[in-house]
């Protein structure tokens, strides 16, 4: 790759986010502005930024990767992104929240939690898991764009590593969640052209889109005769169902990601950065198109690439993608960019790969941060201070962790591992466990109970982490806890069950749980509950002996 050429592109692409940076630091001089932009952010904006956060170097390295070992059954990860995360978050979730938001004056989701359940502790205990459990999720995103960047450069892991957090980290710490927003919104267009360049340039050097299909398809028996046994049954084709690579894919990347999108704090406080509904229903669908594009070429650029491996690669001929990266799932897509697109596409892409690491990791980073200083500091422990400096410090605590974190990640786990692809459902499934389940009661059911919440949280948390150490071979393996109590890598041996995503079965739990929990506990006072649901429509009839609830007046919630 030309030198000059790529000194140019990254040149022009680090001033015009040094631009936006100033900008939103110019603009950010209250805890309002530094956590939800002042509740008045362009649609646009709020769109893309929710859209860059979401598609990360996850999906499009480890996800790609994924895909080029899976197939393009992933693609229904793509449909259900749309329709749950897009088109159903915005919609039945986005208005709701936007207006209890701002009804309690919240800026987190932690403290849009706690305050209306009126429940310090509840806020706390939300922030500490998001403080304890996101870091794995900034950490493999730091990875991709970590890889990715060495790959490309020819340069150390851990000097892009460093590099990389170092970026992130200025703008997120000097301009809030503005500086976050401004500089999504500009990566998000940059990674829906790198995208859609991406796309035709693969089937351009494959023939065109019919004979790379026909080429794929044709690969069928390869796959069957190294995959066939865990239920491979060819690229362009779902696996076999109940295999183990069905149960990957089906509970692990589709379900784990797909429904755990609407549980996840970051991508939640986007509804909090917007004054109308107006603006809302304008982001469907910005958001929408962004995310098909986005997501849906690397699920078929990842399987495409075995084509090109296999016969067009004279490096690698007769060797599929996963072999012709050395078994490095997560190399496989730097690599397919490397080899297979034009010198001057290689650095177009890399400024592509980098806004889609940088936009979700500056608010993973903003995500953590807030929830140690706003959540846990000022809202769990009651302290006191200059709020805008305590938010500062605690985001660059979580800066240093997550960089900890990457820079360990590599040696820890299994080198064949998809670290990025299982780090990011792992959190996705906890959220969706934990948060799920109360989240949706807070906003539709005024019967809610804070008991519930808690019950649904606790179980959704705790038997998410039980089958992470002890049962999903991929983590309990590497982890050792489970090997070191028991002497086995997983207590459910060699069945299938090892391979079920802890979503599948912390999810439910958590539901019931918060059901029954919701049948005790003090009933939340009846003047707080109709602030909390002031210009929200009734969603049914209230449940067997709540007592209906007028939606006008009403006082300043608890804190």
């Amino acid at each position: 790759m030309s030198p000059l050429l790529l000194s140019v592109v990254v040149a022009g692409y680090l001033l015009i986010l040094a631009g936006l940076a100033y900008k939103a630091w110019r603009e950010t001089h209250t805890g309002s502005d530094y956590l939800v932009a002042g509740r008045q952010s362009h649609p646009f904006v709020m769109a893309m930024s929710y859209g860059a956060t979401f598609v990360s170097t996850s999906a499009i390295i480890g996800f790609g990767g994924a895909a080029a070992v899976f197939g393009m059954g992933l693609l229904w990860l793509t449909f259900l992104t749309i329709f749950v995360g897009i088109f159903v978050a915005f919609i039945f979730f986005g208005r709701r929240t936007r207006v209890m938001g701002a009804n309690l004056n919240a800026h987190t989701f932690p403290e849009f939690i706690g305050l209306r359940f009126q429940s310090r502790g509840l806020q706390g205990a939300a922030g500490l898991l998001i403080f304890a459990a996101m870091p794995l999720y900034a950490a493999v995103v730091l990875m991709g764009g970590g890889k990715f960047i060495a790959q490309i450069l020819a340069v150390d892991y851990q000097m892009a590593l460093l590099v990389l957090t170092l970026i992130v980290a200025l703008y997120v710490v000097m301009g809030g969640i503005k500086g976050v927003m401004y500089t999504d919104a500009f990566q998000g267009s940059i990674m829906f052209a790198g995208m859609v360049t991406l796309l035709v340039f693969t089937y351009y050097r494959l023939g065109g889109v019919t004979a790379a299909h026909e080429r794929l398809t044709g690969m069928k028996d390869i796959a069957i005769s190294m995959f066939g046994a865990k239920g491979h049954t060819g690229w362009t084709s779902f696996p076999a169902f109940m295999s183990e690579y069905w149960l990957v894919v089906v509970t692990t990347i589709v379900l784990g990601v797909g429904i755990g999108v609407l549980a996840q704090p970051q991508l939640i406080v986007r509804f909090m950065t917007v004054k109308s509904d107006r603006e809302l229903n304008r982001a469907v669908l910005i958001g929408g198109v962004f995310i098909l594009v986005a997501v849906g070429v690397a699920f078929i650029v990842g399987p495409l690439a075995n084509v090109f491996f296999y016969y067009e690669n004279p490096a690698t001929q007769g060797q599929i993608a996963l072999l012709a990266a050395g078994k490095q799932v997560d190399a496989i897509i730097p690599l397919y960019i490397g080899q297979a697109m034009p010198q001057w596409f290689a650095a177009i892409f890399m400024v592509t790969m980098l806004s889609a690491a940088m936009s979700t990791l500056s608010s993973q980073f903003h995500t953590m941060g807030t929830s140690l200083g706003r959540d846990l500091y000022e809202g769990a422990l009651g302290r006191r201070g200059n709020s805008l400096l305590i938010n500062k410090v605690a985001v660059f605590s979580a800066i240093a962790l997550s960089y900890g974190l990457a820079s360990a990640l590599p040696v820890f786990f299994e080198g064949g591992t998809a670290i990025i692809a299982h780090g990011t459902a792992i959190f996705f499934g906890i959220c969706a466990a934990a948060f799920l389940p109360m989240y949706f009661g807070a906003i539709y059911f005024r019967g809610m109970t804070r008991a519930g919440a808690w019950a649904g949280f606790a179980t959704g948390t705790l038997v998410s982490l039980f089958w992470i150490f002890f049962v999903h071979i991929k983590e309990s393996k590497s982890l050792m806890l489970c090997q070191a109590l028991f002497g086995v890598d997983s207590l459910a041996g060699d069945t299938l069950w090892t391979v079920v995503d802890p979503l599948v079965v912390a999810l439910p739990l958590s539901i019931v749980a918060t059901v029954v929990g919701n049948l005790h506990g003090a009933k939340i006072p009846v003047r707080h509950l109709v602030h909390c649901f002031r210009g929200i429509p009734r969603f049914s009839r209230q449940m067997p002996g709540k007592t209906s609830l007028p939606l006008t007046g009403g006082v300043p919630a608890a804190d």
